[in-house]
């Protein structure tokens, strides 16, 4: 060998060790960078960058496959080409493409000569951009091929072995920092889901605080327990109807405890609540960039209340094309986020309440019917307070043992002429206002004994009723028998009479003193 030959092949060796160096350093920087990223946004655009530092080709760009229209999707497009037949916006079906063939296979494929040879139908597109050779490698995560790296060059032939392997290094951490981020992003809306679903579920327990058990005996408030203990059991579409401060809310909470699904959150929604723009964003989310302001993806309380409930209160003033987006939901359980591209599925129980006549907006083109026919599957109607008089009596020291706790006041019961003026107020506020009269009484009373006068309750001569006062303590007495009665005189205990209606032993035993109430005893 001649000394020229020698010279020659040292020179050779030492360009491609400095190739090899340039190459592990540019494979150094891609890993860096790459896998600084936590979120694919920010990851696609750090690809393009670094893959046009690394590779230089005349085009490069990568592709997913989305099993939603069977195709792959470009979300990396780095080229020096002056005319792009395949951009961004452009869709390779999976079925005979050269991507396709990659996907199914996981190793890589190269067409060395694309103006002599189109094996796939992409490669015309290719060629179009004056490319003369592609190579497509998958990005693979173990046995999992998450997308396609494709490498076009103006040149012909067969590619270096160097740049082959090169590439598929390259690949390889392309395709670590897309699960990496894949996986952060998973987690990250995991961790939203569970601190979401977190408040909701503190706002539960703030609201239903102190209210271990539902108040009332008379037959009228049993009767819509019974509905609501039997439709519990499924997941049919509830409609709570009847006026505001009828306890709706109360009820849907029950027949979410009482459920299947009582160990996923109900998702509260006030229909009334929100501008009309807002609402469908808070029913289904949206993704970034959906409108001014949506700096980034959120879920709707469709797919926070995921196999639990979604309580939709007032739905009577949803806005009209929100109520379409509604009834595709009821009817395919499918959502469809503002800005998304893709429905997502959900698993939801409907509990909706309105205090409005829906049959009567539905005449007035305020509602949809179709949607009232999807909503009114089962109907609970709750009965006014009035309707119920023989219950306010209990409801009344129900809220005085709650709110005298509370406000750290020493009432034990009510002047019983306060309670014949509560049981004859007509009560337009129902279950609510007579909360509010007791907290607001105790607020100025000093007394063991709370008294109600007219002016708290702001009576005129229309708000009561013709029944005469010796009917409470008619009302009041019978009801202490029956109960007695059930639980076989027992008046202590988490099953005693004292804990079905709702008041102390020591207020029970009072009340039976001034009611004259014995047990009888045996012949």
């Amino acid at each position: 060998m001649t000394l020229s030959s020698v010279l020659e092949l040292a020179f050779a060796e030492l360009e491609s060790l400095d190739q090899i160096e340039r190459n592990y350093r540019a494979l150094l920087s891609v890993a860096l960078v790459l896998n600084s990223q936590r979120d694919m946004r920010s990851l696609w655009e750090a690809i393009t960058v670094e893959i046009t530092k690394a590779i230089p080709w005349a085009r490069a760009s990568i592709t997913q496959y989305d099993p939603q229209t069977d195709a792959f999707r470009f979300y990396v497009l780095a080229t020096t080409v002056s005319q792009v037949a395949l951009g961004l916006d452009a869709v390779v079906p999976r079925h005979g493409s050269g991507m396709g063939w990659v996907y199914k296979h996981k190793t890589l494929h190269i067409r060395p000569d694309l103006k002599k040879e189109q094996v796939f139908p992409e490669d015309k597109f290719y060629a179009q951009e004056g490319l003369g050779r592609m190579i497509n490698l998958p990005l693979l995560v173990k046995d999992r091929c998450l997308g396609i790296l494709n490498i076009g060059t103006r040149e012909s032939g067969d590619p270096d072995s160097g740049d082959i392997e090169f590439l598929t290094q390259v690949a390889m951490q392309i395709a670590y920092a897309i699960d990496h981020v894949q996986a952060y992003e998973q987690i990250d809306q995991l961790r939203n889901q569970l601190a979401k679903e977190n408040v909701y579920l503190n706002e539960e327990l703030r609201l239903t605080k102190n209210i271990d058990r539902l108040v009332g005996e008379s037959a009228a408030f049993r009767h819509v327990l019974t509905l609501a203990r039997e439709v519990a059991q499924t997941s049919t579409t509830v409609l709570l109807t009847g006026e505001t401060g009828t306890g709706k809310e109360l009820i849907a909470q029950t027949i979410h405890d009482l459920s299947q699904r009582h160990r996923k959150p109900m998702v509260r929604v006030n229909c009334a609540s929100f501008p009309a723009g807002l609402v469908e964003s808070e029913l289904f989310g949206h993704e970034r960039g959906a409108f001014t302001g949506a700096d980034r993806s959120r879920e709707g309380r469709f797919e926070l209340a995921h196999e639990g409930t979604l309580f939709l209160d007032e739905v009577g003033e949803m806005p009209l094309e929100t109520q379409a987006k509604l009834l595709r939901v009821l009817q395919d359980g499918m959502v469809d986020r503002l800005g998304g591209k893709q429905p997502i599925r959900v698993d939801v129980r409907i509990i909706a309440a309105t205090n409005r006549d829906l049959s009567a907006a539905v005449k007035l083109g305020t509602f949809r019917a179709d949607l009232l026919y999807r909503l009114n599957v089962f109907p609970i109607r709750l009965p006014t307070l009035s309707e119920r008089p023989e219950d306010i009596p209990l409801l009344a020291r129900h809220f005085l043992e709650l709110y005298a706790g509370k406000l750290l006041r020493s009432c034990t019961d009510i002047d019983p002429d306060s309670l014949e003026r509560l049981v004859r107020y007509s009560w337009p506020g129902n279950v609510r206002e007579l909360a509010n009269v007791i907290e607001r009484a105790l607020i100025l009373s000093r007394e063991s004994i709370l008294r109600i006068d007219d002016h708290l309750l702001g009576l005129q001569d229309h708000s009561f009723t013709s029944l005469p006062p010796s009917g409470l303590k008619d009302f009041e007495r019978r009801h202490i028998l029956q109960t007695l009665s059930l639980t076989d005189w027992r008046i202590e205990g988490s099953d005693g009479a004292a804990a079905r209606l709702g008041i102390p032993p020591s207020t029970l035993r009072s009340r039976m003193k001034q009611l004259v109430i014995k047990r009888p005893t045996a012949n």
